[in-house]
């Protein structure tokens, strides 16, 4: 603990707000790229087959992100961050993507992104239908 300007602060719970914030701004960018990919994605599989996609579906396992992107005025963590970042919002607004929140349990993406306890990456196989070879 520390003073500053006759406060008393604690310093671990100012780095937890900041690594709290470091944590939604990395989901919030992720988000934004993900919106952008798929979108690109979705207009080349609609010229490839000769169709339209109507709305992309994002799903975000970080509630602080997903309210960042769907709140426009939600200023006081997103002041510093690029603009380019900010596209996933005007493509909520215009209904280009819809985004919804996904418990990290439910995050399919995990199996190959993450290192699992030997019962979750097994129960994660099974979901996406991917078989043990003897």
């Amino acid at each position: 603990m520390f003073f500053l300007g006759g406060c008393l602060v604690c310093w671990q719970s100012t780095k937890q707000k900041v690594v709290a914030l470091l944590s939604c701004e990395a989901e919030y960018i992720t988000a934004a790229s993900a919106a952008t990919q798929a979108l690109w994605l979705s207009r080349l599989l609609g010229e490839l087959l000769g169709s339209k996609v109507d709305m992309v579906e994002l799903k975000v396992d970080s509630k602080s992100a997903l309210a960042l992107a769907k709140n426009p005025v939600f200023h006081g963590r997103s002041k510093h961050i690029r603009i380019k970042y900010h596209f996933i919002r005007d493509c909520l607004e215009d209904r280009s993507i819809k985004a919804d929140h996904i418990p990290t349990t439910d995050q399919l993406a995990d199996i190959r992104t993450k290192s699992l306890r030997k019962t979750r990456f097994q129960k994660m196989r099974k979901r996406i239908g991917l078989q043990q070879i003897a």
